[in-house]
């Protein structure tokens, strides 16, 4: 299902825990790691295709989680032409997405990876909210910063925690006077005093395989 401009209506997720670490996903066979997402079906509304992906992907139910927020319109990204089957190029250009902030409510062990067939990651981890885009395919970056921005505005830190901040190589800093919001700018200028998190390849005991 393409609209008229070629791209496939879609849907990411953000998942949030307590501390606001989001869940990270190893896919499967690869050494990317990226968040949950998929196609909407044809009669799906936006809300029905994130809970069934969510459930797909990682096995959580829409008990396990609770809405926070979502972005206002569609973010959409250019597929490569040589990630596109030939059967379809020249139609099909990428995806558009509406993206859903979650608050999990379940705990870690509710998390099944083996819940198809046909996963879509074979390991998992909590990283904090400004993820490394450089673990990212580079044809999505631009849609996970602009989302991970935009929904940033739902988030409250824990009275005894603190925001962790994000450098330059994890988030790419946005332009002065941007859309994003004074918040994040005055996040980006502290950034570069902060000092950068650990890489994504984490050692092997916080790193989660699937149940």
């Amino acid at each position: 299902m393409l609209d008229r401009e070629g791209f496939r209506p879609n849907v990411g997720i953000i998942l949030l825990n307590a501390q606001n670490e989001v869940w990270w996903g190893k896919r499967v066979r690869e050494h990317s790691w990226q968040f949950p997402q998929g196609g909407i079906k044809y009669g799906e509304t936006p809300e029905q295709a994130m809970y069934r992906e969510l459930e797909e992907e990682i096995g959580l139910r829409a008990e396990h989680v609770k809405i926070v927020g979502r972005t206002r319109d569609w973010l959409r990204y250019e597929v490569p032409d040589h990630f596109i089957k030939r059967e379809i190029r020249g139609h099909y250009r990428g995806q558009k997405q509406i993206w859903f902030l979650l608050r999990m409510c379940a705990r870690d062990n509710d998390v099944n990876l083996r819940l198809t067939d046909h996963p879509e990651f074979d390991a998992w981890r909590w990283h904090e909210y400004w993820v490394p885009l450089d673990v990212v395919i580079e044809f999505k970056r631009d849609v996970y910063q602009r989302a991970l921005q935009e929904l940033s505005r739902f988030l409250t830190w824990p009275p005894n925690g603190h925001e962790r901040r994000h450098g330059s190589r994890y988030l790419r800093q946005p332009r002065a006077g941007a859309g994003a919001g004074a918040e994040v700018e005055r996040r980006a200028q502290v950034s570069a005093q902060v000092a950068e998190p650990p890489a994504i390849g984490a050692p092997p005991a916080i790193i989660k395989t699937g149940s």
